[in-house]
């Protein structure tokens, strides 16, 4: 089993018609990703994208996977992580969830990725440790597993947002469909099925809940996550 990425140094550059450099490498993957969706990523199409042959790329990463752990990183890389000092951990967590879901909606594939096993690059870890440090600063949370706790619970929401968020923005684009669109079509369907008051608190939510955006929505949810991991506000 050959070591992680991120223990394996980068080859030296080399003269060549096309030269290559992990950076090259991910940035191309990201073009594909971003355009195509994340399964017409391939080592032998970013290989293409950079006019080179794929067995040259192997001298740079050694699997598929190698090339989404370097990606996962660039994109944590994007996210602009917060002072480690001089505001609480209540907005330091709200940054750093924005940070990620701005990253989301940039580059959508980041969301599927989320979740799937821990990520491990320089930037992933920088992100993780301002999210740790940051509970593990405040008074609230006694110990580290107290801190532990409420970040993997804030991650919990932020995977499953940001996946919802990312697969309603795709089912508008494969259906041309926005919310109002849909909701004109299923209007009649609903109308009458709601009308036999088998379901009269789906009623009650579709008459009478407010309609939120997708940014008021990531917001709210925030922040009852945030009331909720506090320590003493449960129950």
């Amino acid at each position: 089993m050959s070591a992680v990425i991120w223990d394996r140094p980068e080859p030296a550059k080399r003269p060549a018609p096309s030269p290559l450099s992990r950076e090259s490498i991910v940035q191309a993957a990201i073009r594909l990703a971003d355009a195509e969706g994340l399964e017409a990523v391939s080592v032998r199409k970013v290989a293409a994208e950079l006019d080179a042959g794929p067995m040259r790329l192997y001298g740079y990463l050694s699997t598929k996977d190698d090339l989404l752990d370097l990606m996962v990183d660039t994109a944590y890389g994007e996210i602009l992580l917060p002072e480690s000092s001089g505001q609480d951990w209540r907005s330091t967590l709200r940054a750093l969830a924005h940070g990620i879901r701005q990253v989301a909606l940039r580059h959508e594939w980041f969301a599927d990725l989320l979740g799937r096993r821990p990520h491990l690059g320089p930037h992933a870890l920088a992100y993780l440790e301002a999210s740790l440090a940051a509970l593990d600063r405040a008074d609230e949370f006694e110990n580290i597993d107290a801190v532990s706790r409420a970040v993997r619970t804030l991650n919990a929401y932020l995977i499953g947002a940001l996946r919802a968020e990312v697969a309603e923005r795709r089912a508008e684009r494969s259906t041309g469909l926005d919310k109002d669109s849909w909701r004109r079509k299923a209007g009649p369907y609903l109308t009458r099925t709601l009308a036999s008051g088998d379901f009269p608190t789906v009623a009650k939510f579709v008459h009478d809940a407010s309609r939120e955006t997708p940014d008021s929505a990531f917001d709210e949810g925030l922040n009852q996550l945030l009331d909720g991991i506090t320590p003493g506000r449960a129950g």
